[in-house]
């Protein structure tokens, strides 16, 4: 996917201007930076949430624009900050719902088996026949997921899917989204507030600032004292664990 000379304005104030990367394959890549950089607006008009004002989103070869619907949501799947179902559903219902641009609603005994394995994967079989509100935040990002594994798509958008979870659930949630790329080939994208997760856990990161990109790159080229500073306009240090770079702000 090539993102071209994206540009988004709201009552004439330009919040994405000129942003232009290509999401590399079967990877995870971050977007960072601080609040109102134009991180989840990207990630909008990505997933085509959002309308563009300019520029070109260019999926397979194609504007993505111009994709049908249905057949968009077998290649590509989001899930945004704001995931409220308002639907008194168990957990395998919602879960089903990642095979409805296959079966329409009709679920065959294939979508079941698929729906079953995402489950399983999510570990979350003792929970499938509970309703999703009785469920705690961390579980119910799990059934969410699970969805979008069955949803079986290459690209996985998930906007702060860190956001509201505490350190033991959020980390458990970077985990996955490692797992989603390492072990069932996805291209995840991710925005996200905690540098260090995305630091952790991704393979590229594409910073913003004032809706421009201003570093883009591996973690290593991207996590150094200077960009971090440049970026989020307080000091930093650096320091490896684990063999990457982790920050601490001050």
């Amino acid at each position: 996917m090539v993102i071209q000379e994206l540009t988004k304005k709201y009552d004439g104030k330009t919040v994405v201007d000129s942003v232009t990367f290509e999401i590399p394959k079967g990877k995870v890549l971050s977007l960072i930076g601080p609040n109102g950089a134009g991180k989840s607006t990207v990630m909008g008009i990505i997933s085509r949430l959002i309308a563009r004002d300019e520029g070109l989103v260019d999926f397979a070869g194609t504007d993505i624009k111009k994709w049908k619907s249905r057949d968009l949501s077998k290649k590509l799947a989001i899930l945004t900050q704001s995931n409220h179902i308002q639907m008194k559903l168990t957990v395998r219902e919602l879960v089903a719902f990642g095979r409805f641009p296959y079966s329409g609603g009709r679920l065959t005994p294939e979508d079941e088996k698929i729906v079953d394995q995402a489950v399983k994967y999510m570990e979350l079989k003792e929970f499938e026949d509970r309703f999703i509100d009785e469920l705690s935040g961390g579980q119910r990002q799990r059934a969410y997921i699970a969805m979008v594994i069955a949803q079986d798509t290459e690209y996985v958008l998930l906007d702060e899917p860190t956001n509201n979870l505490d350190i033991y659930h959020a980390t458990n949630m970077m985990k996955i989204v490692r797992k989603l790329c390492d072990e069932l080939g996805k291209t995840v994208v991710l925005v996200l507030h905690e540098i260090n997760y995305a630091a952790f856990y991704s393979d590229y990161i594409c910073a913003f600032k004032d809706g421009k990109i201003t570093k883009f790159g591996t973690v290593h080229e991207v996590m150094t004292k200077e960009n971090l500073t440049e970026i989020y306009g307080v000091d930093f240090a650096i320091q490896e664990v684990h063999g990457r770079p982790m920050s601490i702000y001050y």
